[in-house]
């Protein structure tokens, strides 16, 4: 018996027909995509145990110049451009396996460069990260979303509730790494000299006592310029940063081997005939403008701000949390300990809205997570950071990780959704304007303090929040309308009402070719 192979050729024509072969599935293959999944999450997670350790850390250890938020925003720059123009033409070369193994591969010479930290060393290492980066990225979203129609297909589930599922169970994993990170780099700095000076400092007269003048300079007040003076802001010793690089270093490697050896390549899912446009043999240059083309439509261009907020709110929490309020007042050591309740609290929640999406749908998750943000934001700006105060820091880096949580695994899903047909160019837009966020971010950060950063923050939450409504809305009409057409017999329908119908973004052959099979 088939469960959905009869049809497919009644409604399409032999043109259409002939670009795709018929996916044939047993219905155990929903175990093999589970196992896919997990593999994707779990080589991710090695990834960036390493690099989001390391990114923590930059704008306290490399403080010099400002060189380790100036590698970050390289990284950043880099992604942008490599957003525009190299996704969908890495992919379609070297497939969505081989592009996530090369581009892995590219983190490794950041790692290194933290055993000699230059301008010469670690920005050219940096641009190479954000090179492979994006169609790293937009393979990951690639292979989750299509796995997630063909698993909808064989559990005869919602396509989308089942994409933002496996988007969730993905960032749960993915957001451990903060915690394996944040663990290494704070056993390493709390044991050694670094670490062991801090603690006696925070426990004697100058941590304890409100009379401290460098803490007057923490939180909203924080200016880099004017702290250089603060002992909790001096670099570790080398030895400690080696050791701790040397871990990272193997974990990129580590994550090259997982998905190499233990991941199916998406042509057993149908990687080939997908209804976009790797689907046809079409030039390079036209593959480029894929990107571009995505950018014409309303619900993309109105998506724009909320996914900057997404890069900037991470950059925030990374670079000037950690440094304005966690490094400035409890030092660098405490960094880890503090970020890993981020990641904590944010792989709880990226599972929990993941699954509770379908109960209570996508808006009622987003406004929470834009009341938390502004929330923290509001908060942020008021309170002084202190020592005495070491609770504070850890419900603030919680608060801000439920807030993120639901930015990852709603915004993902929602663009997985509504650009369903054309899925590598709307990943590729969306790490193109989440990078965007990122470098305006690390662009002010040596130059702002960080009560102006605060402000910026909050009005670019408010803006991408209306452009999202917006969203909804026309998404609401939009289905209205489908389904009011959809009910027109085809002989009654004119040119126009089949035009609306086949231009639906949200429309993907593949759930139409996939031929369930029980043997």
């Amino acid at each position: 018996m088939h469960g959905g192979g009869v049809d497919t050729d009644k409604h399409n024509g032999a043109d259409t027909a002939s670009l795709r072969e018929k996916v044939q599935l047993r219905k155990g293959e929903k175990w093999r995509i589970l196992k896919n999944i997990i593999t994707v999450s779990v080589a991710f997670m090695v990834q960036f145990t390493a690099f989001q350790g390391t990114a923590n850390l930059q704008s306290s250890i490399n403080a010099k110049e400002g060189l380790g938020t100036v590698s970050l925003s390289a990284i950043y720059a880099a992604l942008v451009v490599s957003c525009i123009f190299l996704p969908t033409l890495v992919i379609r070369k070297l497939t969505v396996k081989w592009t996530l193994c090369v581009s892995m591969l590219c983190y490794a010479p950041y790692i290194a460069s933290q055993f000699y930290p230059k301008f010469y060393t670690l920005i050219p290492a940096g641009i190479l990260l954000g090179l492979g980066a994006a169609p790293m990225w937009a393979s990951k979203a690639t292979y989750l979303t299509q796995l997630g129609q063909v698993y909808a297909k064989l559990t005869d589930q919602p396509v989308e509730a089942i994409i933002v599922r496996f988007f969730g169970f993905f960032f749960l994993a993915w957001q451990t790494a903060e915690l394996w990170g944040n663990l290494i780099s704070s056993l390493v700095l709390s044991s050694g000299a670094h670490g062991a000076a801090a603690a006696v400092g925070g426990n004697g007269t100058s941590g304890s006592h409100h009379s401290d003048p460098n803490l007057d300079s923490c939180g909203a007040n924080f200016c880099v310029v004017e702290t250089s003076d603060n002992a909790n802001l001096q670099r570790p010793p080398d030895s400690e940063i080696f050791e701790i690089s040397a871990i990272y270093l193997s974990c990129i490697i580590a994550a090259v081997i997982i998905v190499a050896v233990f991941l199916d390549p998406l042509s057993r899912y149908g990687e080939r005939r997908r209804g976009s446009i790797s689907a046809t043999e079409i030039s390079g240059m036209q593959l480029l403008s894929a990107t571009f083309k995505q950018l014409k439509k309303v619900n993309q261009q109105l998506l724009i701000l909320i996914t900057v907020f997404i890069g900037m709110e991470q950059a925030f929490i990374g670079a000037d949390f950690t440094q304005a309020y966690v490094s400035c007042a409890l030092g660098i050591h405490q960094i880890g300990y503090v970020m890993i309740c981020f990641g904590v609290v944010n792989a709880i929640c990226s599972i929990i809205f993941g699954s509770a999406m379908k109960y209570i749908g996508r808006v009622v998750i987003i406004i929470l997570g834009a009341i938390v943000h502004g929330g923290c934001i509001i908060y942020l700006l008021y309170w002084r950071p202190h020592p005495d105060h070491q609770i504070v820091f850890f419900i603030l880096s919680g608060l801000w990780g439920i807030g993120d949580a639901v930015w990852q695994t709603q915004i993902n899903g929602l663009y997985g959704a509504l650009f369903r047909r054309n899925k590598e160019a709307a990943f590729s837009n969306y790490r193109l304007w989440e990078s965007v966020g990122f470098v305006v971010a690390y662009a002010y950060s040596t130059n702002l303090c960080a009560r102006m950063k605060l402000y910026l923050l909050f009005g670019v939450l408010v803006a991408g929040m209306i452009g999202y409504t917006i969203v909804e809305i026309r998404q609401l009409k939009k289905e209205k309308r489908l389904k009011q057409l959809e009910e027109i017999p085809k002989q009654q329908q004119t040119d126009a009402d089949r035009k609306a119908i086949e231009e639906d973004d949200e429309k993907d052959e593949l759930e139409e070719d996939i031929v369930v099979t029980h043997l």
